[in-house]
């Protein structure tokens, strides 16, 4: 693990709406970029590359082949002597990267990387990452007296990244494993329950009425994908996660900057669209409208059975939709594929929001510390084994 501020800050407070491209004399200055341009203006890289990334507090994590990188904006020493800041307002600071090795499973287990299993496994390593740079982003926002406290108190020792795992020499540990583990149970758990059994609850209210195995998983399927609907429109509401809404498009910029070859600068990535085809948003549109079809072969047996199925169909669902999610990537210029994802990427529209050049300054530099330690384009066959990602 490494660790270093990068160069520059906010040239200015952040504002609260988006920032216009740049002049169309600066954007004719560019290469041109392999990528297309949307009847909205902006442009859409044609290609996949090995990277996909997160937004967390006030930053963004990126992950390439081998490694993986947290860039976040920590707050300003004026901001820390006010006692912080609220989430909804902008960190002022430098920008602090971490990089950390990944060690994926999938290299090592070639069953693992069998179709609809690989799904599966890649799901949990993004997992595991996911809450440590959460954690990681979490702690660069508090004043330095607390950070210390924190790791003062926090066990030491080593681990693989893909376990959220640091070295021990002087920075923020690893979160406890007993944190972790009920972090994430309680996390999956409430998913399941409000996703597939408040449904299949629901809809079982009426199954006499229904008397129809196919009007079940219909009305199901209906009431599962309204739920999730709302959710995400719920949550676009939350004033307190429109900065993260913010640095997820900025993630999407960048990466898109990216796989359409051009510089990554602030002013390139903003040009590109904020919705990207692999985004998790997307997949999990995707595990609503696959679950109606997986569950739709059971039939409508005793409720205990309904309520078992979709415990257990839970991760047959999300490997079947990350196979879907990986094919959509690599086939992007294809029209029908362009077509059969429309949905999900307008979904997008309600977890990304406009990013400005300071909050798309901080994804690029998470990318490019990863793209100092290895380089995409030069890899082997080999180097690519076990490469599973979403943006």
């Amino acid at each position: 693990m490494t660790s270093r501020p990068a160069a520059g800050s906010p040239s200015a407070p952040v504002a609260t709406n988006a920032v216009a491209a740049p002049p169309a004399a600066a954007q004719a200055e560019s290469p041109a970029p392999a990528g297309t341009l949307r009847i909205d203006g902006e442009l859409e890289a044609s290609r996949d590359a090995p990277v996909g990334g997160q937004a967390v507090l006030e930053g963004v994590m990126m992950r390439g082949v081998a490694h993986w990188a947290v860039a976040v904006r920590k707050p300003s020493a004026e901001q820390l002597a006010h006692g912080g800041h609220s989430p909804e307002e902008a960190s002022l600071g430098e920008i602090e990267v971490k990089t950390f090795p990944l060690d994926s499973a999938l290299k090592r287990h070639r069953v693992l990387r069998l179709p609809i299993i690989r799904g599966i496994v890649a799901l949990g390593g993004s997992l595991a990452i996911g809450f440590r740079a959460l954690e990681i982003s979490a702690n660069a926002q508090l004043p330095p007296e607390e950070r210390a406290a924190g790791e003062a108190g926090s066990p030491t020792g080593t681990g693989e990244a893909g376990a959220g795992g640091e070295e021990a020499d002087g920075e923020p540990q690893e979160i406890p494993k007993a944190v972790w583990f009920g972090t994430v149970v309680v996390a999956l758990a409430l998913a399941v329950v409000l996703f597939f059994l408040i449904p299949v609850g629901l809809t079982s209210l009426i199954k006499d009425q229904l008397n129809s195995s196919v009007l079940f998983w219909v009305i199901e399927g209906i009431l599962r994908t309204g739920i999730f609907l709302g959710y995400l429109l719920l949550l676009s509401r939350l004033r307190d996660l429109r900065r993260v809404f913010e640095y997820h498009g900025a993630e999407h910029k960048t990466i898109s900057c990216f796989e359409a070859g051009l510089d990554l600068t602030p002013a390139n990535a903003q040009r590109f669209s904020r919705l990207h085809p692999r985004c998790g948003t997307s997949f999990l549109l995707i595990v609503m409208i696959v679950a109606i079809f997986v569950f739709a072969p059971i039939g409508l047996p005793a409720w205990y059975w309904l309520v078992l199925t979709r415990i257990l169909g839970v991760p047959l669902i999300a490997g079947i939709s990350f196979e879907i999610i990986k094919f959509a990537g690599k086939n992007r210029r294809r029209r029908w594929v362009q077509i059969l994802m429309w949905p999900g990427l307008k979904l997008q529209l309600l977890t990304t929001r406009e990013p400005d050049h300071d909050q798309l300054a901080v994804a690029i530099a998470s990318l490019e510390a990863v793209l100092a330690l290895e380089k995409p384009g030069e890899m082997s066959a080999e180097d690519l084994v076990g490469v599973e990602l979403v943006a």
